[in-house]
């Protein structure tokens, strides 16, 4: 796959997903996940690990804190003369004064078309950043070159598209995994197929797409056109059948925290022969003291750890005083928490400095998110 294909991240989403006071300032895509990565690290060692060294990131707003956690993409070896990784946005090319009322990802891939224009690889493989999965390209490649498809898009079946993939697209499929039609998922029925938001086509296929697209002026997003392109390409399916998660609200992002504590899911999603990759950061060991109690947890590096935690992921340097109890929560980087406090379900961003003797109990559907900076 190497040299034959080119990556595509697509941070722009038709409907903006959010997970709530975790994205005031920053995309999804950057937010925070599983004590030591970024969501998109996930979507960029999936593609390194398949051999793409020619990856882009289309963004849109709010990307500074995606940019200083990538640099120059050195941890995934991304950082190269030829190839490489590149971050592009619409905000500082003049192609936004020519296109402004074009918001959609089909203006954001045109305001920097001559990226695509310009690599050499045959194909293209477009993913979003916050479908959360560990998978290997290699075999959709052979499979959309072996198949004559003009598109290749990506699916899992699931059972639970009820609860966790409502408002997804999903597709419908014949015998010959051909897709006949593509709509929303309302949330009828727990079986579907769902689409994971990743295809492949050929480079210039694309190219000229997006050209056409924005010469007829019918679509705003790349979501529309694919609905639209099934009725008169041929668009094949290909099937993913390991883990998945769409992080597109807190309660999916607490969810999907809670199952990384799973060992199954933890190896298979973090520790397979795939590694998910991320940006390096040495810091001390971890310091357990004699009243610590941890249980079910991943603690990160630098912390110190003097009272009770279970079911929970701390981030680096957190500092947890003795006789405070943490049960079901995500407490994120430079966080300080003092003695005798009491958390459950509850989300705590960078910086949170939490007084002795609080208590803080949210819902474990609906956990309490507490934004970054913040004394309590």
């Amino acid at each position: 796959m190497r040299n034959e294909c080119m990556g595509l991240i697509n941070l722009t989403k038709k409907g903006n997903p959010n997970i709530s006071k975790l994205n005031y300032g920053r995309p999804i895509a950057s937010t925070p996940i599983g004590g030591r990565y970024r969501v998109i690290d996930f979507a960029l060692s999936n593609m390194v690990n398949s051999g793409i060294t020619n990856i882009g990131i289309f963004a849109k707003e709010k990307y500074r804190s995606l940019t200083d956690h990538i640099d120059s993409g050195k941890d995934w070896d991304l950082s190269r003369k030829k190839g490489g990784l590149s971050i592009f946005s619409p905000e500082n090319t003049e192609s936004q004064n020519i296109y402004p009322y074009r918001k959609g990802d089909i203006y954001n891939i045109l305001c920097n078309i001559d990226y695509i224009k310009k690599s050499e690889e045959e194909y293209i493989l477009v993913s979003p950043s916050y479908m959360v999965c560990n998978m290997d390209y290699t075999e959709a490649l052979k499979y959309h070159k072996k198949s004559n498809n003009y598109i290749t898009m990506i699916y899992k079946n699931v059972d639970n598209a009820n609860n966790d993939f409502k408002g997804n697209l999903t597709l419908n499929l014949d015998e010959d995994s051909k897709v006949i039609n593509m709509g929303s998922n309302i949330g009828a029925f727990n079986n579907a197929n769902i689409y994971m938001e990743m295809y492949i086509m050929k480079r210039t296929d694309f190219i000229d797409a997006i050209y056409n697209l924005t010469n007829t002026g019918d679509y705003q997003y790349l979501e529309d056109f694919l609905i639209e392109a099934v009725k008169y390409k041929q668009v094949g399916a290909y099937k993913y059948d390991g883990y998945l998660k769409c992080i597109k609200s807190i309660q999916s992002y607490f969810e999907i925290s809670k199952e990384l504590l799973d060992i199954n899911i933890a190896r298979e999603l973090l520790y397979s022969e795939r590694k998910i990759l991320t940006k390096e950061k040495n810091e001390s060991p971890t310091i357990y003291t004699e009243d610590a109690n941890v249980e079910n947890s991943f603690i990160a590096s630098g912390c110190v750890i003097e009272g009770n935690v279970k079911n929970s992921i701390i981030f680096r340097k957190v500092h947890i005083k003795k006789g405070t109890n943490i049960e079901n929560c995500i407490i994120m980087q430079n966080s300080f928490i003092g003695e005798e406090c009491n958390l459950e379900n509850v989300i705590f961003d960078k910086n949170i400095n939490l007084a002795k003797g609080k208590e803080l109990r949210g819902d474990e559907n609906y956990p309490i998110v507490v934004e970054k900076n913040i004394s309590i």
